[in-house]
């Protein structure tokens, strides 16, 4: 089939470029020219801007940072579709962004795929990712060969909104999660246990997690890199926040989570790695939690 792909970022170029894999035909736009040219390079069409995308594809792929620019880059797109085109947003976005955005979309004759990941950038490198999604069951049926050759776990959650609300409490969770293990590391650490022996018998125990497992190795490292920002962190918290307002659930430790995040965002900035809310601890401390043998990036 053929597919557009615009916002060819840490996680959105990895995404179009298995779609390339996969034999579909993709036509490509991220304004740094340099992401694009790289898939050029694999076979992809580039062009020029995403209104160009839309007007060579049959459905469109959007990876992008924030609701607003999702907003900006669909009205871009809006005039150039061809009918019967399908929107096929794989960024985080709130339930409401997606809904509102769905009757922008369906405004012009276009309708909304939401198709959210998860897993992490080197989950998506492998097509290997968590794909979460949320449409109607015959767009869902239609695309599914390109969300499986994007991801190895597809899960069709209902109808819109519904795949937001799952990706935020996945999300959530993983931030909990990082928070928790930094201080776990700690513990080891200021106890005088190994940390690498430390990190291997948590990841072989009921205290483990998917977070202690991978991005637990990139805090040990010292690098940090998990691809993914502070000021992205943020955003999703504040979209658990809300469903807790709106669904009446007290989100506790994610509160506690969030607020964690704005002093991280404080110290270290907004685009400093998400991982890096562990330094926080680290720095208080006078303490590092480095240990030889683990990865700068996850392959």
């Amino acid at each position: 089939m053929n597919y557009g792909y615009v916002g060819l970022g840490n996680l959105g170029g990895h995404l179009a470029a298995s779609l390339i894999r996969a034999g579909h035909q993709v036509t490509v736009y991220d304004r740094d020219a340099s992401l694009a040219e790289r898939h050029a390079a694999m076979g992809a069409t580039v062009v020029g801007s995403a209104a160009e995308v839309a007007a060579a594809s049959d459905h469109v792929f959007t990876c992008l940072p924030s609701p607003a620019v999702s907003e900006v880059v669909l009205a871009t797109m809006m005039e150039s579709f061809r009918p019967g085109a399908t929107w096929i947003e794989n960024s985080t976005l709130g339930r409401d962004d997606v809904l509102r955005l769905a009757g922008l979309a369906r405004s012009g004759g276009v309708r909304m795929l939401e198709a959210p990941v998860t897993g992490g950038v080197h989950l998506a490198a492998r097509g290997e990712i968590t794909v979460l999604v949320g449409g109607d069951q015959d767009l869902y049926d239609l695309h599914k060969p390109a969300l499986e050759a994007i991801g190895n776990r597809i899960f069709h959650m209902g109808p819109l909104g519904s795949a937001a609300i799952i990706k935020v409490i996945t999300n959530m969770l993983a931030f909990i999660h990082l928070v928790a293990d930094g201080e776990a590391l700690m513990l080891a650490k200021r106890g005088g246990l190994d940390l690498k022996t430390a990190w291997e018998a948590i990841a072989a125990s009921s205290g483990s997690s998917f977070v202690h497992e991978t991005e637990g190795q990139l805090i040990l490292n010292g690098s940090y890199d998990i691809a993914f920002s502070m000021d992205l962190a943020l955003k999703d918290l504040g979209f658990a926040m809300n469903f807790g307002r709106e669904f009446g659930v007290p989100l506790d430790l994610a509160g506690l989570t969030n607020q964690t995040f704005v002093k991280g965002r404080a110290v270290y900035g907004g685009q400093a790695q998400s991982t890096q809310i562990v330094k926080l601890l680290e720095d208080a401390l006078g303490t590092d939690l480095r240990a030889d043998g683990f990865p700068a990036r996850l392959e």
